[in-house]
Order: C-alpha cells, then structure tokens, then sequence
C-alpha cells in the first residue's frame, strides 16, 4: 500500500499504528463524553481535551457533530455545523496535528474541510450523500469508508449498559462485510478518488450483534486482503459493556485488549476515546507485534 498523506504528515502504513482520538461536540454521545452539553465553553473544552490527546501521542483528531449511538436522533446540516466549525477552526489555528471531521454529509464536509480540517470520516461508505465522494475526489483528500448495516428496527436500548443490535443476519460475516466495502470503495473511486486516499473501517459496533462483533474484531485482518489500510474503532462500545457487563465509562479495559487484539489483527489506525491509556497500549502490543522498540 502507498504511503497517505493526511494534511502535513505522512502516514506509512506497516510501519507503526497510528491513534485517531475521538471528540464528541454532541450532547447526546454514546460513551458519555460529549462535549456539547450546554455547560461552559464548548471550544474551550474541545482545545483542553485535544491538546491532552496531543500531548499523549494522537496522530489524527477526530471532530464529530452527531451521535452515531443506536437510537440517536439525526442532527440537521446547520446543527452540525454550527457545532463542530468552531472547534476544527481552533484546533487548527492552535495544533499541528491532522484533522478529522466524521460526517456522512457533504454539506458539513466541506465546511470543515474549508476550517482546517484534512481527512473525512464518513460511517456511512458514500451511501448516504452521494455528492460526498466528488466533494472528497476534487479536494484530493483522504476518506475513511466505513461498512454500516444500522438499522433502528434492530436496536435494542438499555439504561446502564446502552444500545446494541439485535437480529441482524448476514450471510457469511466477513465476506458480506469486505463485498459492501468494496461496493463503497467503487463509489469513491468513480467520482475519482484515489487508492491511495481510501483506508476501510468494518464498522465495529454498526448493524452487528456483540457475537458478531467478536467475531469480526478477532477476523478483521482478513479485511486487508482488499488492499486499503485499515482503521479499527472499538472504544468503549457496546459489545464490550455488554460482554464485561459495564457501563460505557468503564471499559477502558475491554477497550485496551480490543485495540490490542485489533493490532495483531493488522489494524492501521486504531479510533478511541481514552487516549492517554490506548496510546501506550498501541505502543506495547506494536513492539511485541512489530518489533518497534524504543530506543
């Protein structure tokens, strides 16, 4: 795979794996940290918490406007937006470190491309806003397509340990999965996308029942055989609260041996909420897995 540049860095896929470090600017977050709470300076939170995960080693920031929780309510262009700008505009003007805006609207993707964002991470594949991939093809910018069967018929919501999916049927898992990537991939790639801005996530925790996430995390090299590197998001999700029996502020350890498990398995790019705890771990399961030891 070729080397990706996501704004002034360059990621070198094999080489190590790199930490995307989750901001929420939602009121309504799955894992309970979104920073859009109606309490104190959002931006001054949002900077705080970005300069922690900086500090701790983040490659890639990840600024998110809408909850992707089973259940969530949709947020409109104009809420999202009026969200997450001020934020991407400060990390940028304060940070070196790459953006990410996760969206699955174009409208939203370009308006935080223009604040200083570089990468865009679309949970949806290209499926929900078709003018999303030429939006990303003319910027000549990174995207990370992900794989989502979520279907709020297959929701099933619980006070402490929170939403999950229930009754989802795939034919064979894995290689349902790597068909619809692929199916998302010729999307981005007819609206001129590159190979080598492309990197597939098989979306842990959408549209699967904690088995089948089990299942998928401990397969998810088998995603890699596409040719794309690959981002692996596992933090704090239901499939571990739902497995430890913990709610989501307490799965840092489901998390940690998620992520480790993830890198064995080939991941590129792992996408969590405690960074300062992952960061190490990624860095310890790197030196036994691929020999990157310090000094």
């Amino acid at each position: 795979m070729k080397d990706t540049r996501v704004g002034n860095k360059t990621f070198t896929w094999g080489s190590r794996t790199y930490v995307m470090g989750i901001l929420n600017i939602t009121p309504d977050s799955f894992s309970g940290d979104g920073l859009a709470t109606g309490i104190g300076d959002v931006v001054a939170a949002a900077l705080a918490q970005a300069r922690r995960f900086a500090a701790a080693g983040a490659d890639i920031l990840d600024v998110g406007g809408e909850s992707t929780r089973p259940g969530a309510e949709a947020v409109n262009a104009a809420d999202e937006k009026a969200r997450v700008l001020p934020v991407i505009q400060a990390l940028a003007a304060e940070l070196d470190i790459p953006i990410s805006i996760d969206t699955h609207k174009a409208e939203v993707a370009a308006a935080a491309l223009d604040a200083g964002a570089q990468l865009v991470n679309d949970v949806w594949g290209l499926h929900a806003d078709p003018q999303l991939a030429s939006l990303v093809a003319e910027r000549r910018l990174p995207i990370v397509l992900m794989h989502n069967r979520s279907n709020p018929a297959n929701a099933d919501l619980r006070a402490r340990l929170g939403g999950r999916y229930v009754g989802v049927e795939y034919k064979d898992l894995i290689e349902d999965i790597k068909r619809e990537l692929l199916e998302s991939v010729a999307l981005a790639r007819a609206a001129g996308v590159r190979d080598e801005n492309i990197i597939l996530d098989p979306g842990i925790g959408f549209g699967k029942t904690v088995e089948q996430n089990l299942e998928l995390l401990n397969r998810c090299g088998e995603m890699r055989e596409l040719g794309y590197p690959l981002l692996v998001g596992p933090s704090r999700k239901s499939f571990i609260g739902y497995t430890l029996d913990l709610p989501p502020e307490q799965r840092v350890e489901g998390t940690a041996a998620a992520v480790a498990v993830a890198i064995t398995r080939g991941a590129d790019i792992v996408r969590v909420h405690d960074v300062e705890q992952l960061v190490r771990v990624v860095k310890m399961t790197d030196a036994i897995v691929r020999k990157n030891q310090p000094g």
